[in-house]
């Protein structure tokens, strides 16, 4: 891990900037000098690292006390996409344009995206622990849940999760969210026009987990209440602390 980057900003928090091979990441921490525990934050599918929104959360969170990472993984932010994805995405557009189902569409987009960006956090994951500065346990929060159905089951080390029910899940990962054993918090936007409401209380329905919380708020898909990023804090507290 090579870090390209670093600045310490207004709330104490540091952030530095870091590549890995050719993965592009940004990494958070708290002020603190103890090893702190650490939250992997992915955004939704293609998005760059540098969304204002995961930033906000990312530095909220590390001065919460956490170590905080994101990466741009395969087909994300400013990395190649596949000539595949490149016409899945123009396929999306077409079709959302014409009112036509787009359920098949995403299956094709978004089940390569996952399975090629499962190991680049793995081996990220597989870094940062080697940092003095990081002592674990290893939470995931982000709005990217197919993803971290994936990792939830593929990857023993994270010990909790919160989801947003705001992006396509394939059908292969909510099949894997009855693996899924660890403390969940689940959040859904009731009047989300891109992620039928259904579909997400099937997939909270499914999730394997003893203790999960759905945390459901009207709106729509941006309209996430800012206490709700106060409200997962306190559960990665409990869990990860």
């Amino acid at each position: 891990m090579h870090f390209t980057s670093e600045e310490r900003l207004d709330d104490g928090v540091l952030e530095r900037e870091f590549t890995l091979g050719e993965i592009p990441g940004t990494l958070w921490t708290p002020e603190s000098a103890a090893p702190a525990p650490l939250v992997l934050m992915a955004h939704n599918n293609g998005l760059p690292k540098a969304d204002p929104r995961l930033v906000a959360r990312a530095r909220h969170t590390a001065a919460r006390g956490y170590a905080v990472a994101t990466i741009d993984a395969a087909g994300c932010g400013d990395r190649p996409r596949s000539a595949g994805a490149e016409q899945a995405r123009a396929d999306l557009r077409r079709a959302m344009q014409a009112g036509e189902p787009v359920d098949e569409i995403f299956e094709s987009f978004i089940g390569p995206l996952v399975e090629n960006a499962v190991p680049e956090w793995q081996t990220t994951l597989d870094a940062l622990l080697e940092l003095p500065e990081i002592g674990g346990p290893v939470g995931y929060s982000g709005g990217w849940t197919a993803l971290g159905i994936r990792l939830a089951v593929v990857e023993p080390r994270i010990a909790a999760a919160g989801f947003f029910a705001g992006g396509y899940v394939p059908r292969a990962q909510r099949e894997e969210a009855r693996q899924i054993t660890i403390p969940l918090l689940f959040l859904l936007q009731w009047d989300d026009e891109g992620n039928p409401r259904q579909r997400a209380l099937d997939l909270f329905d499914a999730f394997g987990s003893k203790e999960k919380t759905l945390h459901a708020n009207l709106g729509g898909h941006t309209g996430t209440p800012w206490f709700e990023l106060e409200d997962g804090c306190r559960f990665l507290d409990r869990h990860l602390k």
